[in-house]
């Protein structure tokens, strides 16, 4: 089985091989607008606030900057990295973004309605949320995030400025855009975005515990790509000429010393 570091480098390499003398801006088959996930201490509580209405105020980190996580593109497994300062121009744009659960249902608060609010710092980009604590939906989320069962958040945005290192082997976010993304608490983090693609490295730590049904489907399938080459297969090893004789004419080395032994014992 290949290890993690070796698909890196083979990774790396293809990479290096596609761009040739021109420099990838961004990773090939990323979603336009990926989503990234970061563990983040998520804190909810009930305030009053200018209106005389009473809030729920859930704050956290939407993302952590210069921690490099894993990602998958079309080649393979590379680290990635969002730059400090690169929600500096967004945030200045004042964006609209919406606050929801998990990139889905009904936004619970927005920039729009002055209820988001949303700031970068050396940490990060944090966000605050004002949702309101009639609806059925934030109360289950608050539930959840006091209960610990939801501990991360996620947003979705477009990068407009990202750059490769030399080898290849880091992708390096530089400067995104939230204009019509969303930010909030997923139920699990760390998988940085579910493209095929990204999922990879999720298919490989299947492979080992498929079932044997689907496992030859996969591997049907696999050898009718024309894109695949396997490694030459080494040469079996030669057997001496004695032995090679014993086995042409059905007997084998341990075969001849039962029927020696048999013999032994009739005499």
């Amino acid at each position: 089985m290949t290890d993690m570091a070796t698909l890196r480098q083979q990774a790396a390499q293809a990479r290096a091989g596609a761009a040739g003398s021109t420099a990838m801006s961004v990773p090939r088959d990323r979603p336009e607008t990926p989503e990234v996930r970061f563990s983040s201490q998520l804190r909810a509580k009930k305030v009053q606030r200018d209106d005389g209405m009473e809030w729920y105020q859930v704050e956290g980190y939407a993302s952590a900057f210069e921690q490099g996580y894993e990602m998958y593109d079309f080649y393979g497994p590379y680290t990635e990295i969002v730059s400090t300062g690169a929600a500096d121009r967004t945030l200045g744009a004042d964006p609209e973004v919406v606050f929801r659960f998990n990139h889905a249902g009904t936004p619970m608060a927005s920039t729009r309605n002055s209820r988001l609010e949303l700031w970068a710092d050396a940490q990060g980009l944090g966000e605050r949320a004002y949702l309101n604590p009639k609806r059925s939906d934030v109360q289950l989320l608050v539930q959840a995030i006091e209960d610990q069962d939801v501990r991360e958040q996620s947003f979705m945005f477009r990068i407009t400025s990202g750059q490769w290192s030399p080898d290849y082997t880091e992708y390096r976010i530089m400067e995104f855009d939230l204009e019509r993304g969303d930010v909030g608490p997923v139920t699990y983090g760390a998988n940085p975005h579910t493209s095929i693609a990204a999922r990879s490295g999720e298919f490989l730590d299947l492979i080992p515990s498929l079932p044997p049904l689907l496992a030859r489907e996969a591997l049907s399938r696999l050898t009718q790509r024309g894109d695949l080459s396997l490694p030459p297969v080494p040469p079996a090893p030669q057997m001496p000429a004695r032995a090679a004789a014993a086995a042409a004419s059905g007997r084998s080395v341990s075969m001849l010393r039962t029927r020696l032994l048999v013999g032994l014992d009739e005499d």
